[in-house]
């Protein structure tokens, strides 16, 4: 699900810069996977996939995913799609990112049940999710290796770990910058291991820190809170950028989105099959 109010939240903390914007240039994927998932105990080689700047995107997380748009990168939600879905998309040249959540426990999820109550926090202001206490790596990252399990499992290429910055937010727990940045590296390693690449979702102070673990980003509304020259290592380092925007119009970011090569295009907040790209 969409985290619009994450750049809000954090907006405090970064220095107003130049727009960017999207890529007109639609780039197959090279070495397609064919009909066969990944192998279910792949490993870090140094061939994962590393998106560069510029590819379009599809990201839809509101049900199983439709596979109508002709674009070379799906995101899609890691526990509503199954690896047949995976593979379809695969059959088509796609790559394949799978959206988890990584900063919140979830009702409705299949392993909600093992999460310990003492991890979790405050409501995060969507229905049936609260903060984890991301201090607890002995907790978590058993939890959190198992989902990433199952991306590997399944066939995807990456993952979009998602409410990374607990710690520019209210949760409950008095988490910091440097409890933010050991959490993170953590899930970059984690995907790692298991042969995957990984996004950083948002979390544009830490960028710096970061950009070096991660091997793209995801984006929301940063021409919005005027942010989108934070992302500029990323692409300086040859990785990807996708971004979206709810509210404003292509109009207004569309030019300088593509001057800084982000992938970017406008959504409605539900994240469904509609998209309107730069």
């Amino acid at each position: 699900m969409t985290r619009a109010w994450s750049c809000a939240a954090l907006l405090t903390a970064l220095a107003a810069t130049a727009l960017t914007g999207c890529s007109d240039n639609e780039e197959r994927p090279s070495g397609g996977h064919g009909t066969t998932p990944a192998a279910p105990h792949a490993t870090t080689t140094g061939a994962r996939w590393k998106p560069r700047p510029g590819l379009t995107w599809q990201w839809q997380l509101d049900g199983r995913v439709d596979p109508s748009a002709d674009v070379p990168v799906y995101d899609i939600d890691g526990f509503e799609n199954s690896a047949a879905d995976v593979a379809r998309l695969h059959r088509a040249g796609r790559k394949v990112i799978c959206y988890i959540n990584v900063g919140a426990w979830e009702e409705f999820r299949p392993d909600r049940e093992a999460f310990p109550r003492s991890v979790l926090g405050r409501p995060n202001g969507w229905k049936g999710e609260r903060w984890l206490d991301i201090r607890r790596l002995d907790v978590l990252r058993p939890i959190m290796e198992r989902r990433f399990d199952m991306c590997r499992d399944k066939g995807f290429d990456a993952v979009e770990p998602d409410l990374v910055e607990g710690y520019g937010n209210d949760t409950g727990f008095p988490l910091t910058a440097r409890d933010q940045l050991r959490y993170n590296r953590m899930i970059a390693a984690i995907a790692h291991e298991r042969g995957l690449s990984v996004g950083l979702k948002n979390d544009l102070p830490q960028i710096p820190q970061l950009v070096d673990h991660f091997d793209f980003a995801v984006n929301e509304e940063c021409a919005q809170y005027d942010e989108c020259g934070e992302l500029s290592p990323f692409v300086e380092a040859g990785k990807a950028v996708f971004h979206v925007e709810y509210t404003e119009p292509r109009s207004s970011f569309c030019a300088e989105s593509r001057r800084l090569r982000l992938s970017s295009m406008v959504k409605e907040p539900a994240l469904g099959v509609w998209r309107s790209p730069c």
